[in-house]
């Protein structure tokens, strides 16, 4: 199945200039219009050095309640491995493009990893500016290594050594946030599925767009997975919409960006908040972001936590499988 790669369409835009209609998003989407360019609040900055156990709780809660999207300064990930985990990954999307189409999901019908461009079904038929590289990197009996880069050659040892720190990253996350709800710290992790909860990274590669104000990198959405961790490359172009606004996130250097997804929104009935968010993109650079989705297995049951609902405060989510929640999310059906 031949399928277009947007880093293709943007070497020929390069040279003519030209951008193909279906990337110009309708007026309401358009970032050169509905940008904030007026003072916004910026997006909490939590630094994990030195704060105490409460006053994390208090931060973290507070962030997931009002923005559900915060950046953690001092998280134990060593930069030199956040830099090798960008410098293979951005090795492996300067291969020749015969060799990445080595690894395209196309070839693998159903398959939730490998090489791709298109993911989600979009309305209006636009695309979105953006190639990407999925695979799971915990637990070790989700992880496939045949599915993984070949090239660079020590592409695997990057991610893997980035997947050993970000566990820990995620556990400790995790643990404020119930402590946050009022639980025990082992709660929501355990609704997640415990050592079950499946970590799958997704590479972004937004090549340079010669009208970055008529498109979109990625489209808005919410994360369906239950928490993401991410970290981009020097570009800028997250944003989150606030207040009836589309405002950019700050960009910190060395920070691990963190969004509430559906599945912890559900958990907490409504209480932590899934961020809305989307992507811009860049006239003369290169954007990457290297967000890890951390979701329950397929057939785990999610809802809203017994603890959490009563007489005065009733579910608001009906619960169901995660693999029943992903499908409807991607193909646009209500839940």
């Amino acid at each position: 199945m031949e399928v277009e790669r947007v880093q293709v369409i943007a070497s020929v835009c390069a040279a003519d200039g030209v951008m193909p209609p279906e990337f110009i998003r309708s007026e309401h989407e358009q970032p050169g219009i509905t940008t904030y360019r007026g003072p916004a609040p910026e997006i909490p900055v939590i630094d994990l050095a030195g704060a105490d156990r409460d006053r994390l709780t208090i931060a973290v809660a507070e962030a997931s309640r009002e923005w559900g999207i915060f950046q953690l300064l001092n998280h134990g990930i060593p930069r030199e491995v956040i830099r090798e985990l960008q410098r293979v990954g951005k090795q492996f999307f300067e291969l020749p493009q015969e060799e990445k189409e080595m690894y395209a999901m196309e070839c693998k019908p159903g398959s939730s990893e490998g090489y791709g461009t298109k993911l989600q079904r979009e309305l209006e038929g636009k695309k979105a500016w953006v190639d990407f590289f999925f695979h799971y990197i915990s637990p070790p009996a989700r992880v496939n290594h045949a599915i993984w880069p070949k090239n660079p050659a020590d592409y695997r040892k990057a991610n893997e050594e980035y997947g050993k720190h970000l566990v820990g990253l995620v556990d400790k996350m995790l643990m404020t946030l119930s402590r946050g709800l009022g639980l025990e710290e082992h709660v929501l992790k355990g609704a997640l599925g415990g050592d079950g909860l499946e970590l799958r990274l997704k590479m972004n590669y937004y090549p340079p767009c010669p009208r970055p104000d008529l498109a979109l990198g990625v489209v808005a959405h919410t994360d369906m997975c239950a928490i993401t961790f991410l970290v981009p490359n020097l570009v800028p172009g997250l944003q989150v919409f606030k207040d009836e606004h589309w405002i950019d996130v700050n960009f910190i250097p060395n920070a691990v960006i963190v969004h509430i997804g559906d599945q912890i929104e559900i958990l907490s009935n409504g209480t932590y908040k899934s961020v809305l968010h989307r992507t811009t993109v860049n006239k003369e650079k290169v954007r990457m972001s290297w967000p890890v989705f951390c979701a329950p297995p397929g057939e785990m049951v999610i809802g809203p936590l017994q603890q959490l609902v009563g007489d005065e405060s009733p579910a608001k989510y009906k619960p169901k499988k995660y693999k029943d929640y992903a499908y409807c999310k991607l193909n646009k059906l209500p839940q």
